[in-house]
């Protein structure tokens, strides 16, 4: 499984500049006349005669004496079109195979971006594919920039993507333990599981009642890494493997990208691998609670109650909320350690997508001031997130007359918000907590984001880290 986390440098990405090395200078069309009258003749009458307008996703190529390239210049489009980092994404799948340095004067943060970028352009997941993708243009690594974050950007933005792309034969929860086992130890990490039957016996019971009607056995998967000293941070990470919907079952159509399911978790450990690659100061714990929602004989049922880790009683008002059951014991064991920061990813509700869309996920933390550097954060690593409400008289929603909470919100608006409530019951003693509702998917093909598992909001959460921990 060396190809989920013990992921090579990006090997497009060139540490120093040779002599066949290649300028790059891109061009947006509000700039476009301004930068031609810049030109020396010759080179502007060659613009002209290639129609060259600076039209998002064009090049021109100029010929040098010996009949090779001597520049390309790209073209970026509008200035209000552009989408940082993904034109680059754009740039670097349209070009010819060759080794290519950018020309402008970039900041450090846009470098970075700019690099991540062209890097994501050549990604695909070819695991199952019998022919491999052609070779990719490489680029030289900008001077002012921290090659090794690059890399490590990329190699978890891949391991992310790469866990959610795998289907559910080849990554159920025994599978995903394996994977989070070989990222634990490419790190020195400790790493424990609890299976199957053991979960009764630890208090686990609404991860084993989820996962119970699979031969794929539910776990509880915890890695520990770093200094036992230093702030802790946990992360918390939805890992259903696959999601029938329980008895409550979904139509044949919501299945089919179910696999994805499991990308709260998948995000959990992409986060996990940057922060132990960039060594952070801090006390790193990872849980996941890796289950399949199947259907058997021993399913659980609408209308059962079920007893928490925390105690607390839950009447399960619909199969197919079962990401939150999983978390509840997840997060509640979390709290018992009184985290500095605890953050939970997990691919929770439709109701988060009709709110924001497919790209934009929504956070929800009761802490002003962590919210506010994440909204920042986000903002300058052009990585989307949205902070939304834990508006607390939506509580009312999921209260249940026979139990102490019901797993559904009732009446059908809401439903992000009412999910984030219930999560919350669960959290105490913690200095900060903030639950990501994440999509973790691509619907359609786009540069340097093809359809299938997305990373999402991985940099601005690990920016906002690094700015408060980085040694």
């Amino acid at each position: 499984m060396a190809h989920y986390t013990n992921l090579k440098d990006y090997p497009y990405l060139v540490a120093q500049k040779t002599d066949d090395a290649i300028p790059l200078t891109a061009i947006a069309s509000d700039d476009f006349e301004e930068w031609q009258i810049s030109l020396v003749p010759k080179i502007q009458k060659w613009v002209k005669i290639n129609e060259f307008k600076a039209v998002a996703g064009t090049y021109i190529a100029i010929p040098n004496e010996k009949g090779g390239i001597a520049q390309i210049f790209v073209g970026l489009g509008a200035k209000d079109e552009i989408e940082p980092p993904w034109h680059y994404s754009s740039i670097a799948s349209s070009l010819p195979k060759a080794l290519y340095y950018f020309t402008e004067d970039m900041s450090e943060n846009d470098a970075l971006q700019a690099a991540f970028g062209w890097a994501m352009g050549s990604y695909k997941f070819d695991q199952y594919l019998t022919k491999k993708q052609p070779e990719f243009a490489s680029l030289v690594i900008p001077k002012n920039i921290d090659a090794a974050l690059l890399q490590n950007y990329i190699k978890a933005a891949c391991l992310t993507r790469n866990l959610v792309n795998t289907p559910t034969c080849d990554m159920g929860p025994s599978e995903l333990s394996a994977a989070s086992k070989e990222l634990a130890d490419l790190y020195s990490a400790s790493y424990k599981e609890i299976v199957g039957d053991d979960l009764l016996a630890k208090g686990y019971r609404t991860i084993h009642a989820v996962g119970r009607a699979a031969l794929n056995k539910p776990r509880l998967i915890d890695i520990r890494w770093g200094n036992h000293d230093a702030p802790k941070v946990t992360l918390v990470g939805k890992g259903v493997c696959f999601d029938t919907g329980g008895l409550d079952i979904k139509p044949s159509s919501g299945m089919l990208i179910m696999k994805k399911d499991m990308g709260g978790a998948a995000h959990a450990l992409g986060l996990g691998s940057l922060i132990m690659a960039q060594e952070l100061n801090v006390n790193l714990r990872i849980l996941i609670p890796a289950v399949e929602n199947n259907i058997a004989g021993d399913a659980f049922r609408p209308g059962d109650i079920i007893k928490t880790y925390l105690g607390k009683t839950v009447e399960i008002g619909n199969t197919d909320a079962e990401g939150r059951l999983v978390l509840c014991d997840a997060l509640a064991l979390a709290s018992e350690e009184s985290p500095d920061i605890l953050l939970d990813f997990a691919t929770l509700t439709g109701a988060a997508r009709v709110a924001l869309g497919a790209d934009i996920p929504p956070f929800f933390c009761d802490d002003a001031e962590f919210s506010n550097d994440l909204m920042r954060h986000s903002a300058l690593q052009n990585d989307p997130l949205w902070h939304l409400p834990l508006y607390r008289p939506y509580r009312k929603l999921l209260k249940s007359s026979i139990a102490d909470i019901n797993n559904m919100g009732g009446g059908g608006f809401g439903g992000a918000i009412t999910a984030a409530l219930y999560l919350k019951d669960f959290v105490s003693n913690v200095k900060i907590w903030a639950h990501l509702d994440i999509y973790a998917w691509n619907n359609s093909d786009r540069s340097g984001r093809p359809k299938g598992g997305e990373s999402m909001a991985l940099r601005a959460v690990y920016a906002l880290l690094a700015e408060r921990y980085f040694k």
